[in-house]
């Protein structure tokens, strides 16, 4: 089983690709723990809006061609 920690509550999955999406689709940090391993974070894509990174960072690379 697989255990996904959330806000001090959990839940448990049979696969890590039930715990991944369910993580993303939460939207919140969660520890992932797993055969004696904890992955963390916050799971999934967030995008740019207005020229700004979630965490207010300013977006400002380019693609540049040779």
């Amino acid at each position: 089983m697989i255990e996904v920690i959330y806000d001090n509550k959990s839940n448990e999955f049979e696969d890590l690709t039930q715990a991944m999406t369910w993580a993303k689709v939460l939207g919140e940090f969660v520890t992932i723990k797993i055969n004696g391993m904890e992955l963390v974070g916050r799971f999934g894509a967030d995008s740019i809006i207005d020229g700004k990174c979630p965490d207010g960072v300013e977006y400002s690379w380019k693609k540049r061609r040779l």
